[in-house]
């Protein structure tokens, strides 16, 4: 048995869990996700807990129901609590604003760089260098954070650049004169 794909996902008191053929949708308080089952696994929801089961005893079967089991708790999660990335900017003259689903980032290039933000996303900008990501998606959460992210990485040499909030840049020692 998986040790991950065995243990029951405990649904808090305002989420709903709605199983339709390999379809889950999971509603609560922060938003509604929808999910299509990995295969080879199904999901039961009896008395406020939902049970994930396989079918079959091999590696991929039993690959799939912890895999399942994960994506199921963080949509549970995230609709109950959410999730949350920081990214911190750090240049002199680099900053960011929110301007209703756009992100402006001004990031030392010769041009804005705009970032559109998914449904469902909120992103709250702190002392123009500062910005949060929100939302019941754990892995829209992660992508729009990577992507912001990817538009200028720290570099080593003097960490300019957008990082996520405690990241440590391993810093390089420049060319010296002899």
């Amino acid at each position: 048995m998986s040790r991950i794909g065995k243990i029951p996902i405990v649904l808090p008191p305002k989420v709903k869990v709605a199983v339709a053929g390999r379809v889950v949708s999971v509603e609560g308080p922060k938003g509604k996700l929808n999910l299509n089952l990995p295969p080879r696994t199904s999901l039961t929801v009896v008395d406020g807990k939902a049970l994930l089961h396989r079918d079959g005893d091999d590696s991929k079967a039993k690959a799939m129901h912890g895999l399942s089991r994960a994506l199921v708790w963080n949509m549970v999660k995230g609709v109950s609590d959410g999730f949350v990335k920081k990214l911190e900017i750090q240049g002199v003259g680099f900053k960011a604003a929110v301007a209703g689903k756009v992100v402006n980032l001004s990031l030392g290039y010769s041009h804005p760089l705009n970032y559109p933000i998914p449904d469902q996303i909120k992103v709250t900008v702190e002392e123009n260098t500062k910005l949060t990501i929100e939302g019941p998606d754990k892995m829209v959460v992660g992508k729009v954070a990577s992507e912001i992210r990817a538009f200028y990485p720290p570099e080593p040499y003097k960490g300019k650049g957008v990082r996520y909030a405690g990241e440590h840049v391993e810093r390089k020692e420049g060319k010296t004169v002899q």
